[in-house]
């Protein structure tokens, strides 16, 4: 078998870095509340740090973070796709700085809507600087667009074995449907000793049984001071900027700002290429 070592600093270079538009797609092994806060917080923090942030929901089955905002009733990008109404129309703008779009409601759609749906996209994603996709696997293992399977994509996982078992598993199934690359763990509701030791046994593991490369991208600590700021609307970066998950989500949009100029000024590819 192939050696698969790395340089953790030079994965995680690579995992984060990538010229503009920069496409994250987060997919998740832990209750899907969990991503929602994630990502607002994520993306809260990046608006701070100076980043253009443009948050997609591309869920269908799952609770979208455009429903956790409050914004996922007015017109999707499927309704730009069939051009019935205008592409600044689908974008939220919300207090906490970013903006928020909806892919799509519901998996009743026409055949050419695919496609049409992939090139509208597309063009929205220009317009911003760093897009996050809060993303979800299809039935057939497929992606509401084609290039969210070929974007930067980040596993959020907890500490529990359900959570872990989960986790390995979306990595399998998009490994098997797209062919080896690597990927970002982000876990979440841990301590950075917990993990560590969840990172370190799930990158031992992708490697031997999947030929896989994984990042880590760090941990968010269990906070109750997340939850406060989400009942008050806000960012726990805001609300509470003293917290330990705000300490945890600077960090983390640090890396993203920092490898993004980084990878820019040496003009490297986007993770997967």
């Amino acid at each position: 078998m192939a050696n698969f070592d790395f340089d953790q600093a030079e994965g995680l270079r690579r995992m984060l870095a990538g010229p503009k538009p920069r496409i994250v797609t987060f997919l998740c092994a832990t209750p899907q509340d969990d991503k929602g806060a994630m990502l607002v917080n994520l993306a809260a923090s990046l608006v701070r740090s100076g980043s253009d942030v443009l948050l997609v929901d591309a869920c269908e089955k799952d609770y979208g973070v455009a429903q956790r905002l409050g914004v996922d009733k007015g017109p999707s990008l499927l309704h730009v796709a069939r051009q019935e109404c205008g592409l600044n129309q689908v974008v939220n703008a919300v207090p906490q700085g970013f903006g928020v779009a909806t892919m799509a409601r519901g998996p009743h759609r026409r055949a050419e809507d695919a496609r049409r749906l992939a090139k509208t996209f597309d063009v929205l994603v220009k317009q911003a600087g760093v897009v996050l996709v809060d993303g979800e696997l299809t039935d057939d293992d497929s992606f509401p667009v084609p290039v969210m399977a070929h974007s930067e994509i980040v596993i959020q996982v907890g500490t529990s074995a359900a959570s872990i078992k989960a986790a390995y598993a979306l990595i399998k199934r998009i490994s098997q449907a797209y062919g080896r690359r690597p990927f970002g763990l982000l876990v979440t509701g841990a301590t950075e000793a917990q993990a560590k030791v969840v990172y370190d046994n799930m990158a031992s593991a992708a490697t031997r049984y999947l030929a896989v490369q994984l990042t880590s991208l760090g941990s968010v600590p269990a906070d109750e001071y997340l939850h406060r700021a989400a009942r008050l609307g806000r960012a726990v970066v805001d609300a509470f900027p003293l917290a330990g998950a705000s300490v945890a989500f600077r960090r983390l949009a640090g890396k993203f700002a920092l490898a993004g100029m980084a990878g820019r000024a040496a003009g490297s590819s986007q993770l997967g290429t």
